[in-house]
């Protein structure tokens, strides 16, 4: 049966955020929860589509858009408690709420996704140290399973643990409870340090005396020697209102910012080891220079949401974003290696991004476990593919794994290895879905419970 008043409608060429790769499918798009249901014989949530891969493709299937399930359903605004539709955005709740004095609790590096996307990634941000992944400040949510029915998963559950992480293979979130943070402004106040190497670099991100609620090391991946690993270290708290201006009227509101489109597709010689070294050297004086400041919370978390369809900058062939976390005990040396490796190859990351993850939460398939994680997106080119395989070689050999929501092309070996409750989630999901309704062109590359 198809969600009321809806007709399926076919996709061509569609991709991730990442460009690659592409998948010819179908997709129903509901208007109202109640219309929430599994369409034919494969089927997936998607919403807006920033899972870089495969992850929300279905080759063959139908995607079933959740983008207008995008209503509040209750807010409380003495205890900060949200609930509403998984297809509401980290974008919709910040422009509600900011104003009221809340914040999200975590956040990845874009506000464009929406609430049943970051359960499904199980998202992490630049707080994963203090305050774990986003399902740590979800007490609860509704989720429609493979028989249409409907089920409440609350932490502890099982359902509540392999859906977080899941990447949407249980069912289909329909609505969601969130516990915001509360802020004084939505302004932060950020201190910025240049690290010559990657020891220091890790020194900060590990130091207590360096340590912030946010923190993140951006890294130059194309500098080799004994400035291997260099970059700066960011820093952010929120700003209480006394850290403000007195000239900013309204501490709560973000200034006003039209948002600029990306002009076209570049070609594909435009991001080279030249032109990246090159935007290394102008990012690293641009933000060295400055070391203590004050500056917007959309600045801080979402520099490239000013430009739409930023991922153009790579051309019509994409990239790939390729994400690991090592173990503590491992993480420097792995890192160097990998490193390394990026510099003598001249796989130029255009961003590259360090972080210190917090102890492993309880989903069975959540990425973050204690230790360090390294985010790079490289233009496709040529024999990437098998160079990333040799990165996989070093993370695997270092007790390492790679985030599903940012895969394009590991091996199953290389999931199996990394996620050792791999087999309760499989297990699990066949006894609620046994035929296997809830699919993904990931899944069936990882061979993922098939």
């Amino acid at each position: 049966m198809l969600p009321e008043k809806q007709a399926v409608k076919d996709l061509a060429a569609l991709g991730g955020w990442g460009r690659y790769p592409l998948a010819d499918t179908r997709a129903v798009r509901p208007e109202r929860a109640r219309g929430l249901t599994p369409v034919g014989e494969h089927c997936l949530a998607r919403g807006l589509g920033r899972a870089y891969g495969d992850a929300a493709l279905l080759s063959g299937g139908t995607l079933v858009l959740t983008e207008r399930l995008n209503r509040f359903l209750a807010f409380d605004p003495e205890s900060g408690v949200v609930r509403a539709e998984a297809g509401v955005t980290l974008k919709d709740l910040l422009e509600a709420l900011v104003p009221r004095g809340w914040f999200v609790p975590v956040t990845p590096g874009t506000k464009n996704c929406t609430l049943g996307g970051c359960l499904a990634a199980d998202v992490h941000g630049k707080n994963h140290h203090r305050e774990g992944t986003f399902s740590n400040h979800v007490p609860e949510f509704e989720i429609v399973l493979a028989d249409g029915s409907r089920q409440t998963a609350r932490r502890g559950d099982d359902l509540f643990w392999a859906t977080a992480g899941g990447m949407g293979l249980t069912g289909l979130a329909s609505e969601l409870t969130l516990q915001m943070t509360p802020v004084e402004t939505a302004f932060m106040r950020v201190r910025h340090t240049r690290s010559k190497d990657l020891d220091r670099t890790i020194e900060l991100l590990t130091d207590p005396g360096h340590d912030a609620r946010y923190t993140v090391a951006w890294i130059d991946c194309l500098a080799g020697g004994r400035n291997l690993g260099r970059g700066i270290f960011m820093a952010g708290e929120h700003a209480l209102r006394s850290e403000v201006s007195l000239r900013v009227a309204n501490p709560l509101s973000v200034p006003f910012r039209r948002q600029k489109p990306f002009p076209m597709d570049l070609p594909g010689w435009a991001l080279n080891p030249t032109t990246i070294k090159a935007f290394n050297l102008v990012y690293d004086w641009a933000k060295g220079r400055r070391t203590e400041f004050v500056c917007d919370y959309d600045q801080f978390f979402y520099p490239l949401d000013g430009i739409q369809g930023w991922n153009r900058m790579y051309g019509k062939r994409g990239f790939l974003q390729y994400q690991y976390v090592l173990p503590t005990a491992t993480a420097r040396e792995g890192t160097r290696l990998v490193l390394e490796r990026l510099s003598q190859a001249k796989k130029a990351s255009f961003l590259a991004v360090l972080k210190r993850f917090g102890p492993q939460g309880e989903g069975w398939l959540s990425f973050p476990t204690e230790g360090l994680t390294l985010a790079l997106d490289i233009p496709f080119s040529d024999g990437l593919l098998t160079f990333l395989d040799e990165l996989d070689d070093i993370v695997l050999s270092h007790g390492g794994r790679l985030y599903m929501a940012k895969d394009a092309r590991m091996k199953p070996a290389v999931l199996r290895s990394g996620y050792p409750r791999l087999g309760d989630f499989c297990e699990f999901k066949k006894s609620i879905d046994p035929e296997g309704r809830f699919d993904s062109d990931m899944a069936r590359r990882l061979g993922l419970c098939h």
